[in-house]
């Protein structure tokens, strides 16, 4: 299994970094602003673009090997049980041990059936990157998305321009065949990453994970809360710093009893 996974990750990894320096390649060999900026000696636009792709490679490889904050022994058990000593068992759920792997899970964590680990709080499975978004690597997830978009729309703009025009329509697809191409791959997978980015700020703006937003009603946790009410929130504001500003572990299991009724 852990084989099949390995080359599995080895070539969604592969054919990402494939794809993304072909249709750069073609870029930079056709007639567009790229190619003419090179052929008039003004190279700033195209190292910035060169530097832009390579920022977002480096951080999809970041992304998708960094460990998401796999759970790996019960080392926290002595802690959680002096934390569940002084918070009233009435207000909070018992920590769980997962029927996978025989840890005890914190709040917020999850097993991942494709990583075969429990990930604290586990947001989703990315078959893009291969592998978890959880407590480690999301706030770089994130930035990837941002950086990678960016690429993608400065691509796009720059396929646009290298679009010859033609008299004739069959003539005008040999000419423009390999930018056209390009033009739908970056024009799909820009819409794509727009809309992933764009759900990521809002559930993260909200304090809520993927999963959490998906399956609420079957989280022992939230399960008694209203959909407009969510125990991990602290307005826009606090809740983007936590997220991209506190890099330590945060006890979830306090913020929820702080933020729970009596008659919960």
């Amino acid at each position: 299994m852990g084989q099949n996974m390995f080359r599995t990750g080895f070539l969604v990894r592969a054919t990402h970094t494939l794809l993304t320096w072909v249709i750069t390649l073609i870029l930079f060999l056709h007639n567009t602003d790229l190619r003419r900026c090179e052929e008039q000696g003004e190279l700033l636009l195209p190292l910035l673009f060169f530097l832009l792709v390579s920022l977002s490679v480096l951080l999809y490889f970041a992304v998708s090997l960094m460990d998401p904050g796999f759970i790996l022994t019960d080392s926290v058990k002595g802690s959680n049980e002096e934390m569940e000593s002084m918070i009233p068992q009435s207000l909070t759920p018992r920590l769980r041990r997962c029927g996978y792997c025989l840890l005890q899970q914190p709040m917020r964590a999850k097993h991942c059936q494709t990583c075969k680990r429990c990930v604290r709080r586990f947001d989703h499975h990315c078959p893009w990157i291969e592998n978890c978004v959880g407590e480690r690597n999301h706030r770089w997830f994130i930035v990837y998305l941002l950086v990678q978009l960016l690429a993608l729309l400065w691509a796009l703009h720059i396929a646009l321009s290298g679009i010859t025009p033609t008299l004739i329509w069959e003539q005008w697809f040999r000419v423009n065949g390999f930018l056209l191409a390009a033009l739908g791959v970056v024009g799909v997978f820009s819409m794509v990453v727009m809309l992933l980015l764009g759900c990521h700020l809002y559930l993260v703006s909200i304090s809520c994970t993927t999963w959490e937003f998906m399956s609420r009603h079957r989280i022992s946790y939230l399960k008694n809360f209203s959909d407009e009410e969510n125990p991990f929130d602290r307005g826009v504001i606090c809740n983007l710093w936590d997220f991209f500003c506190v890099c330590s572990t945060v006890v979830w299991e306090k913020m929820y009893t702080r933020n729970t009724p009596n008659s919960v």
